[in-house]
Order: C-alpha cells, then sequence, then structure tokens
C-alpha cells in the first residue's frame, strides 16, 4: 500500500512527463486527496498518429482502472496569437455581413415581394450588396427563405452598454424574436460584466460612416492619402502599431478610408482602380468622435465582452469608443 507522499510525488512526476516543462494544473489528476493504489499500476508509451509520443497511465483502484496520457504541450507564442485573433476577426465580421444582409433580404421580400422590378426596396439592397461581394447564392437562399411559413420580418435594435474603464459599447441587433435577443446579450452582459445603459447614453459619442478598409502593407500612406483624398475621402484613420509587430502583424492591420454615403462607390472604385486592394464595410461602421484610453485589464474584458457579443447570432455588429 502506497503512502500518501508517494502518491503526490508519482503526481508531481506525471506533471514534469512532458519534454522536460513543469505543468502545474490545479487538481494534479485528483492525486493531491488520500487514495490507495493496488498492485496494478503501469505505463506504457506509444507513437501517435500525429506524429507525438503519447504516454498512458494505468491506475487500478479497486475495481476500477483510470487511464491518464500526457501530450507533448502545444505552444502558441504571442505573436502567433495576436495573428490568430485578427484572422478570426476578420473571417466573423464577413460571417455577420453575410448574416445581416441575408435578414435583410427576408424582410424586404416579406414587405415587397421577390421581384426586385416592383420592389424597389429589394433592387437597392441588390446592388449593396453587389457592391459588398456578397456571394450570389446567398442572397437567392435567402429570397426563397423569406416565403417559407412561419417566417417573420426582421427588426433592427441597437443597445447600449457601459463597458469597464469608461468606454462604451454599441451593439446592433437585427432580429424577428426582440425579446430573446435582449435576453440573450443580459446573459452575456451577466457573465462577462457589463451594463445595459438607457437609450441614447453612448450612441452620440458615435458617428455613422461609409469605411473602405485597406491593409498597411498593400499601399505606401502618402500614396493612399494623395489618391484617398482626391477621390473625396472625408478622413483617414491610421491604425494602432505595436513596437514589435513584425511584418505579418502588420498585414492584419487596416487604413479606415472615411467616406459619406453618396461618394462611397465612387471612392471604391477609384481606390481599386489605382490597384489598391480593397475590403468593404458592412455597408457601414460607426465610429467613435473620440476614442478614450484605458488601461490594459479593462481593454481585455471589454475586448472579450465584444467578443461574446458578436458571437450571438442576432447581434450584427458591436462598436466601442476606447482606443484599439
Amino acid at each position: 500500500m502506497a503512502s500518501s507522499s508517494s502518491i503526490r510525488s508519482f503526481g508531481s512526476l506525471i506533471c514534469r512527463f512532458s519534454n522536460g516543462v513543469f505543468l502545474r494544473p490545479s487538481h494534479s489528476f485528483a492525486l493531491q486527496r488520500k487514495l490507495f493504489f493496488r498492485e496494478k499500476l503501469s505505463s506504457c508509451s506509444r507513437y501517435s498518429s500525429s506524429g507525438k509520443w503519447v504516454s498512458a497511465f494505468h491506475f487500478g483502484t479497486g475495481n476500477s482502472v483510470r487511464k491518464i496520457r500526457s501530450f507533448a504541450p502545444l505552444f502558441m507564442g504571442r505573436r502567433s496569437c495576436k495573428i490568430a485573433g485578427r484572422k478570426t476577426a476578420q473571417d466573423a465580421k464577413k460571417t455577420k455581413l453575410y448574416s445581416r444582409i441575408g435578414k435583410e433580404v427576408v424582410s424586404a421580400v416579406k414587405k415587397g415581394g421577390p421581384n426586385p422590378v416592383s420592389n424597389i426596396v429589394l433592387a437597392a439592397l441588390l446592388e449593396k450588396a453587389k457592391e459588398l461581394d456578397v456571394p450570389k447564392e446567398i442572397l437567392e437562399r435567402n429570397i426563397k427563405r423569406a416565403s417559407e411559413k412561419g417566417q417573420e420580418a426582421y427588426i433592427e435594435k441597437t443597445y447600449e452598454v457601459y463597458g469597464y474603464g469608461g468606454a462604451g459599447i454599441v451593439v446592433e441587433v437585427l432580429t424577428d424574436k426582440i425579446n430573446r435577443s435582449v435576453a440573450a446579450i443580459r446573459g452575456v452582459l451577466k457573465d462577462c460584466g457589463g451594463k445595459m445603459a438607457d437609450s441614447g447614453s453612448i450612441a452620440f459619442k458615435f458617428k455613422r460612416a461609409r469605411v473602405v478598409n485597406i491593409k498597411v502593407t498593400d499601399v505606401e500612406k502618402d500614396q493612399l492619402l494623395s489618391i484617398a483624398l482626391d477621390a473625396g475621402a472625408e478622413d483617414i484613420i491610421e491604425p494602432l502599431l505595436d513596437e514589435d509587430d513584425s511584418e505579418e502583424d502588420k498585414s492584419e492591420r487596416h487604413y479606415k478610408v472615411v467616406s459619406s454615403a453618396e461618394n462611397y462607390s465612387d471612392m471604391l472604385s477609384k481606390l481599386r482602380d489605382s490597384g489598391i486592394p480593397c475590403e468593404t464595410d458592412n455597408g457601414s461602421e460607426l465610429l467613435p468622435i473620440n476614442p478614450i484610453e484605458v488601461d490594459d485589464e479593462a481593454m481585455d474584458l471589454n475586448r472579450e465582452l465584444m467578443s461574446k457579443l458578436l458571437e450571438l447570432d442576432d447581434v450584427d455588429a458591436v462598436y466601442t469608443d476606447q482606443k484599439l
């Protein structure tokens, strides 16, 4: 019969068994408890299909056998994490754009029918979708979906939230069930923090504009300034760059070229004609009038809160006035 100290020592050995790296989990495989083992203790190693050595430990406790496997740890450096996070954000933004356009198509068809010749709202929406590079199959699928029994029209709602460090957050929703949307948002705020604000408490800190996003690695700053201003841009917002940013980091940073709604298509065409790769917005964006600085802890908490809000199906966009 093994003593408790022996068991704890063996648990410590298991924690160290992974390329010599010490990993200390919170419960150490429950070996901190007073367990008594019989003679049934064995271990073996094998080479997994992923090309990594895997060690398996078998513990016999009474009539039951427990198996624990340890894998070589997977490490992702800070730079890789930042890049992965930005790419995930870009993919999520595109998904949200497609979702929003799809819901707008459903609402337009519900109100005016599926023929864009007679439905002016739908015709304008299809032009907008073309400008934003929305795939044709998404439009066709949602036109068909609008005729399905039980499908209701979507309603636009905006909710305002107090974030951490004095930051304000605006949540844009397009939903066919308002009560469901409100409950989901309140659930995120309960889990991640934040507080619902009265209507108008946060929104006045933003202005709505059309935006063209351009990677900093795709254009020289002076060239962009010259072309964009000649094309009628109202403003050009530069991204914040970290000192330790590599070229790969910079490839995920964007200039925001701000335009009026009336001039957006012309400006986008002129930028593309000049050979500058462009990414469209999702129809419009809310830009903070006076971005505020918050400490690192508040920034991370606000980012987590916004990320969780964006995961909600009914939420199309989330904006903040904190400097990102």
